[in-house]
């Protein structure tokens, strides 16, 4: 892939000019996950590991480093019916297949360098219940404890959280549920304290649910405050609108919403390029 390769040649030396020293390009999904992972304004989350009721984990947060929280970018693997694709602005009908082995890609990532990786299983997103999970389990296996990795789609249940944390996932990724039930993500949020995140897909402001194919009505700002109250480890706001055509971050809006909360906001949706990540290093302070 000569994009690819363009990537590894231009796209990486210039991030590890910043000292981010990680994968910035997922021929997966075709761009970048990415983003501050955002100070808390009264301080830093506690890394001390705290008991959970899932055997063998605990709760800690690995979003700061030495003190601080650093500029992380994630890899993502999106995958339907067992590939490795990239949607165009959501679209199922729009996929485009990047390999046929998502855990090979998971082991590049991982030899590459990646300190986090981002999986969507995207048949789960639409149907409600996991659909990919015999792809993620055999992702699991080849990172191993290496790095964290975190999971979202079709996520709706605590036995289903409970699954995937005993399974190896790090963090369990919760968007519909989230919108529509809010009791099941407070109800998480208290069963397995530091390993929920959010995600909240937007388009104009606006959340959308089920694998983005409905609207709602729900402003991202006012649920992103709400869902920090219940105790969410991070959020990762998408721009539907960007998502999958590389022509870069929405930085206003994920700007103006990381303005809004003191948890961690990973910006997710059109990153391409190093200048995406560029247009992006000025709002660092913003929690982007």
């Amino acid at each position: 892939n000569l994009f690819m390769r363009q990537v590894e040649l231009e796209v990486i030396p210039a991030a590890q000019q910043y000292g981010l020293g990680l994968i910035p390009w997922s021929p997966l999904q075709g761009g970048l996950l990415g983003g501050v992972l955002k100070k808390e304004r009264d301080g830093p989350r506690a890394e001390q590991c705290q008991p959970r009721s899932v055997a063998g984990l605990c709760s800690f947060s690995p979003f700061a480093e030495g003190g601080h929280l650093a500029f992380q970018i994630i890899p993502a693997i999106d995958i339907k019916d067992g590939h490795c694709v990239r949607l165009k602005q959501g679209e199922m009908h729009s996929a485009t297949v990047f390999s046929e082995d998502p855990a090979a890609m998971a082991q590049h990532w991982l030899e590459q360098g990646a300190k986090r990786l981002h999986i969507v299983d995207l048949n789960g997103a639409v149907a409600g219940v996991p659909r990919n999970e015999l792809s993620i389990r055999e992702i699991v296996s080849v990172i191993g404890e290496e790095i964290p990795v975190q999971l979202g789609g079709g996520i709706r249940d605590l036995d289903t959280i409970e699954r995937y944390l005993d399974d190896g996932i790090t963090y369990v990724i919760i968007g519909t549920a989230a919108v529509k039930n809010p009791g099941f993500l407070h109800d998480a949020c208290y069963a397995f304290p530091g390993h929920i995140i959010v995600g909240l897909d937007a388009r104009d402001g606006k959340v959308a649910t089920d694998g983005w194919s409905k609207m709602t009505g729900h402003d991202v700002i006012d649920l992103g405050r709400k869902f920090e109250d219940y105790g969410v480890e991070a959020i990762i706001y998408t721009d539907i609108g960007r998502d999958g055509m590389l022509t870069g971050i929405n930085v206003e809006a994920t700007v103006k919403l990381a303005r809004s909360l003191s948890i961690p906001v990973i910006a997710s949706g059109g990153v391409g390029s190093i200048k995406d990540i560029e247009d992006l290093l000025p709002h660092e302070k913003d929690g982007i």
